[in-house]
């Protein structure tokens, strides 16, 4: 089944900004949305705006840190929908800061969230997708990725880790299970406010408010992703200001 319309998509970290857009996106073009965040009335804001526009979605809470949360999202997806076909992970955290300040809890947070996030959304849907014959992994990492900086060391470790993950992932999926890895640049998001050194957290805002592009850039790349024929695998798609170095 290729194009938009009828497809049963999932979303993690739908409350907001990348999730949130993806969201608003995906139900204009007929998309019937299964969305979870941790916040839960950011998501019954959410669900409300869909459904005034005439589109189609439900709710669950959801921490990406528990495996039951994502087998509760995958599991909403069937008794809504009868289906999954596309998993979005795009929950995520970015606690940046230099190795030197030892925010060890923060750290384990990302791994956990962007990371284990990650293995548990798997772990949920795969089997889904195997029933099925077909599903459609998109994972939210990072350029990141691709290109470390100073304070942001084990958050792109994270970022790193998700496209290796992704990459295994694609090549055992076989002709069934498509992947895509979408990897975004400096995003108009809450990104900034996760980082509680105050230094750090103001340079990732001036370059927010200065070079970033909206949310929707992402959600676009995403939708673009979905839509094709399901024998065409986007794999990896990398968006960034072209202001961005």
């Amino acid at each position: 089944m290729s194009g938009i319309k009828g497809k049963v998509v999932a979303i993690t970290g739908a409350s907001s900004g990348i999730g949130e857009a993806t969201a608003l996106l995906l139900a204009a073009r007929g998309a019937r949305l299964v969305l979870g965040a941790r916040r839960s009335e950011r998501l019954a804001e959410l669900v409300a705006r869909i459904e005034k526009a005439g589109g189609t979605a439900v709710r669950i809470r959801t921490d990406v840190t528990r495996r039951e949360d994502l087998r509760a999202l995958v599991a909403l997806a069937g008794e809504s929908f009868g289906r999954l076909d596309v998993l979005v992970g795009n929950a995520g955290v970015g606690a940046i800061s230099p190795l030197d300040d030892l925010r060890v809890e923060e750290w384990d947070r990302m791994v956990d969230v962007n990371v284990k996030g990650v293995l548990h959304g798997i772990g949920a849907a795969l089997p889904v997708f195997r029933a099925q014959g077909t599903g459609h992994f998109i994972t939210t990492a990072s350029t990141a990725a691709f290109r470390i900086v100073p304070a942001m060391a084990v958050y792109a470790g994270t970022k790193f880790a998700v496209r290796a993950l992704c990459e295994g992932l694609r090549q055992e999926a076989g002709d069934s299970v498509r992947v895509t890895t979408v990897s975004p640049g400096a995003t108009a998001t809450d990104f900034a406010d996760a980082s509680t050194n105050s230094q750090v957290r103001a340079e990732i805002a001036k370059m927010r408010d200065t070079i970033a592009i909206p949310p929707d850039a992402i959600a676009q790349a995403i939708a673009f992703a979905i839509e094709q024929p399901a024998e065409v695998d986007v794999n990896e798609i990398v968006v960034r200001p072209t202001a961005q170095s």
